[in-house]
């Protein structure tokens, strides 16, 4: 199956367009004395199967490697983090088939390198997508262009520093008449991407409407996935960005609203609450809600 049927067939089976971002932060996670493996584990474990039992899944799911393989010790023979990856992939097969899984990497370096970072993501971790950066050209994001997988492209981010770079203003090859921000350039640049290699697609953030907008009209009638991270904690609304991309003509199917903390840990601070279960629940219920389909 392509990248793009499994994004629609996902996003009808589960009935929402959610990602769920997967990111272990230990400080919040309720206290133990077990391994950092078995903790993580077990957290995950235990939400997967309350999402099970009521019924509930989001259209994908987003693991940021970071936060894994910063708990490896690696010359101390300590992989603990990575394991508990493992773990949650292992988890996520069990509980959710059929479910896209994004490896959040954010890789993108010289073409060999990124050949070899491809085959970490899509043939070490057997993901279904995985992020790249655009910074240094085709060359370093065409080799993420596997078959049957996904490749989001940073395009317009929703973090604050995003306006240091990707709001410069640039002559575009496409058009050497006009000046765009260097976002518009990337979209340009990912749509042509696309049209050869399908499942190539963008991460466009939702705390910036108007550039949001924008990309999601540049996107319409064509089959270009978008991962749309700052719904929650950042501030970003999932029904806000629902109403922008119908109002650009955009295929809601292929977009993916991800909200990781605020559905993981939505108490921010400390460790995990007696209710720490029902409170991510509450959130998830939320924003399925709000992104339903």
């Amino acid at each position: 199956m392509s990248y793009i049927d499994l994004l629609r067939e996902s996003a009808k089976e589960a009935g929402n367009i959610v990602c769920m971002g997967l990111d272990p932060v230990l400080s919040v996670l309720p206290e133990s004395d077990a391994s950092i493996r078995e903790r993580i584990g077990s957290y995950f474990s235990e939400m997967f199967r309350r999402m099970r039992l009521e019924g509930v899944a989001p259209a994908a799911f987003k693991p940021n490697i970071g936060y894994y393989q910063s708990l490896d010790n690696p010359r101390a023979e300590d992989f603990s983090g990575s394991l508990a990856l493992v773990d949650v992939l292992e988890l996520l097969e069990s509980y959710f088939p059929g479910i896209p899984v994004i490896l959040d990497s954010k890789r993108g370096d010289i073409a060999k390198s990124s050949e070899n970072y491809a085959k970490e993501a899509f043939d070490a971790w057997q993901a279904d997508a995985v992020t790249v950066s655009p910074y240094m050209g085709h060359d370093s994001v065409l080799p993420f262009a596997y078959p049957d997988k996904g490749v989001y492209v940073l395009n317009r981010t929703s973090n604050p520093g995003a306006v240091d770079f990707q709001d410069q203003t640039v002559l575009d090859k496409v058009d050497e008449k006009d000046l765009y921000p260097l976002y518009t350039a990337v979209a340009h640049h990912i749509t042509a991407w696309s049209s050869e290699h399908p499942g190539i697609g963008a991460v466009v953030g939702a705390t910036s409407p108007k550039e949001l907008g924008i990309i999601a009209s540049l996107y319409a009638g064509r089959d270009i996935p978008m991962l749309i991270p700052g719904v929650g904690s950042q501030g970003g609304s999932a029904e806000e960005v629902i109403a922008m991309m119908k109002g650009a003509g955009y295929d809601l199917l292929l977009a993916r609203i991800n909200s990781s903390s605020g559905l993981t840990h939505p108490w921010k601070k400390g460790a995990a609450p007696e209710d720490w279960l029902d409170q991510c629940m509450n959130a998830m219920h939320k924003l399925l809600k709000e992104a339903a389909v």
